[in-house]
């Protein structure tokens, strides 16, 4: 499961990176966290309000921090290996 958070790299974002590989780990979920720091590849993928997180090329919340039980349900529901 490929997972980008889209920002320019403030605390938000950084927060949001963190929350999403304590979920992982907690859910026993592989996943591959990408950030993607550069305003060229944020531009390029239509990003307006960061910090954004995209799932499986698919964006998930743009312009806020995710909660717990948000980033739980895209692991669970988008994980094409679930048991």
């Amino acid at each position: 499961m490929l997972i980008k958070v889209i920002c320019p790299g403030c605390n938000s974002c950084r927060a949001t990176a963190s929350l999403i590989r304590e979920v992982a780990a907690a859910r026993r979920v592989a996943i591959t966290l990408e950030e993607v720091n550069d305003p060229a590849d944020i531009a390029a993928l239509g990003i307006t309000r960061t910090p954004a997180v995209m799932v499986n090329g698919q964006v998930m919340l743009a312009g806020g921090v995710p909660d717990w039980i948000d980033v739980e349900n895209w692991l669970t529901h988008l994980n094409p290996q679930k048991d």
